[in-house]
């Protein structure tokens, strides 16, 4: 079975960053599954930093849906960073898709990996409570995916400042 690496963190905290290291050194070439879509030139921008960022030793694979299939697919081709977790249930909210059973059905998978798994997600419940519906809906969804992806991860990383605290050996 595969390593993975659940790594959390606030907005801005170095995770994505942590995460390409933390990858590389499990091996080379390294699998980058992207869950983000470029809906507005802001988001374009944010995508093209984080690509520009990473060399020739990735792939990139899009998966902004079906992340259990990339993961599944790209088993055996090298270590994979999943680039995020929060991002990913975003879409399956709004795609309106059964995100509890899609979440389990990627906790679940990460299982039966033999090549390791990085993954990173934000931490959201570290704020105060949302003052709307869909964003209180999105936050308690979120911190239940981590939670269940966190239980099913080798080793969970708390990301502060670019650097990592282990949560779970």
């Amino acid at each position: 079975m595969g390593k993975s690496i659940l790594i959390t963190g606030g907005a801005r905290s170095g995770k994505s960053t942590l995460a390409e290291r933390t990858t590389l050194a499990l091996g080379q070439p390294a699998v980058y599954i992207a869950t983000a879509e470029a809906h507005d030139p802001e988001m374009a921008e944010r995508i093209a930093r984080h690509q520009a960022r990473r060399g020739a030793e990735w792939r990139t694979v899009s998966a902004p849906l079906d992340l259990t299939g990339a993961l599944d697919a790209s088993d055996g081709g090298g270590p994979r960073l999943v680039d995020c977790l929060t991002l990913w249930l975003s879409n399956l909210l709004f795609a309106e898709r059964d995100w509890e059973a899609e979440a389990e059905a990627f906790a679940t998978a990460l299982a039966r990996q033999s090549a390791p798994v990085v993954i990173v997600t934000n931490e959201v419940g570290a704020g105060i409570v949302p003052e709307n519906a869909l964003a209180r809906r999105f936050r308690d969804a979120a911190g239940l995916v981590n939670q269940r992806v966190a239980q099913a991860a080798d080793e969970v990383l708390f990301c502060v400042s670019g650097y990592p605290m282990k949560v779970k050996p």
